[in-house]
């Protein structure tokens, strides 16, 4: 077994060359974010989609762009809006006058890397839309399925809800999202280097820097790291302690849950695990790799009731409860 650990080590050096060229071409327009970029890195290896949240003017939606830039990939930006329509992201059927027949026009959904920005600004049938195609990889227009690109990652950005003009995602769409991170203001120094970057008319740009087959490369690696099975009954005590509480020692915080994680926590929590375990180039799983996901993974997956929001407890604050009460292996 540490034979093979080594040798996978030495691949894993190998195939993740690329994010330091990656990190890079996003350091020459982002600065600091560290949390952010790490998310979408995870997501990208992970072959999950990313919800980013915060307040405006946080760069969340310049990390994507440039995230996106910087790879040889198909890109599409589709900013949501209160008028916007499912066609105008999946597609629709076309009307061709001279042969009295109809064609499919696809939407933008069927590019490799899609910015659904400001996804809570649109309703609830628009943000639906994209539901068959983040899970299945998929989409039907009128009565034939199209398949999506290898590499399709849906990185949706979010304004806090309780801003006005907004509408809450719904809890099928949020599930979807492997990851959702949160992101705060930037520290003083931060904040100068920014001042120093962006306070002029000609802006920094990035440049091709990743192809797709290396994305897709790397996503196969970092499927043979390992995951000893002390990890993984790790993660399902994380998970069956957000259902069942009072089972696991937290019977504080059973008032709090309406409804616990999915099985989706489960699965995403080791997969984003082993990505995160990729890009700190190693090819085992440790406690520290699932605290290092755990939050953004589990963070949308609680239902809080009401209580919780009258005490002012938050997902963050379960979440904390539950590693400290977890035993770790």
């Amino acid at each position: 077994m540490d034979s093979e650990i080594a040798k996978l080590n030495q691949k894993i050096q190998q195939d993740s060359l690329f994010l330091q060229d990656l990190r890079r071409e996003i350091a020459k327009v982002v600065v600091g974010q560290e949390e952010l970029v790490n998310g979408l890195l995870v997501g990208m290896i992970a072959n999950g989609h990313v919800l980013v949240e915060g307040v405006p003017g946080l760069a969340k939606t310049l990390t994507v762009k440039t995230m996106a830039a910087a790879v040889s990939a198909a890109f599409q930006r589709i900013q949501f809006t209160p008028d916007l329509l499912p066609a105008d992201i999946v597609g629709t059927l076309v009307f061709n006058p001279k042969e009295n027949t109809f064609a499919v026009r696809k939407g933008p959904i069927f590019a490799n890397i899609i910015l659904a920005d400001e996804i809570n600004r649109a309703p609830a049938k628009v943000q639906s839309a994209l539901l068959e195609g983040m899970q299945e990889r998929q989409v039907t227009i009128s009565d034939s399925t199209f398949k999506l690109p290898d590499l399709f990652m849906v990185l949706a950005t979010q304004n806090p809800i309780e801003q006005e003009g907004t509408y809450p995602l719904p809890e099928a769409q949020v599930d979807r999202f492997m990851l959702k991170v949160n992101i705060t203001y930037p520290t003083k120094q931060e904040e100068a280097k920014v001042l120093e970057l962006m306070a002029r008319q000609t802006l920094p740009q990035a440049g091709k820097a990743v192809s797709v087959e290396q994305i897709l490369k790397a996503r196969q690696t970092a499927d043979l790291i390992y995951v000893d099975d002390k990890i993984k009954n790790y993660v399902l005590d994380l998970v069956m302690a957000t259902r069942d509480p009072e089972n696991h020692g937290l019977a504080k915080i059973k008032p709090w849950i309406n409804y616990g994680a999915s099985p989706r926590a489960t699965i995403f929590m080791i997969q984003a695990a082993k990505a995160y375990a990729f890009i700190n180039g190693r090819g085992y799983v440790t406690p520290e790799d699932i605290k290092a996901v755990g939050f953004d993974v589990m963070r949308h997956r609680l239902l809080l009731t009401y209580e919780a929001e009258a005490e002012n407890i938050s997902s963050e604050d379960i979440i904390k409860s539950l590693f400290e009460a977890v035993e770790v292996p």
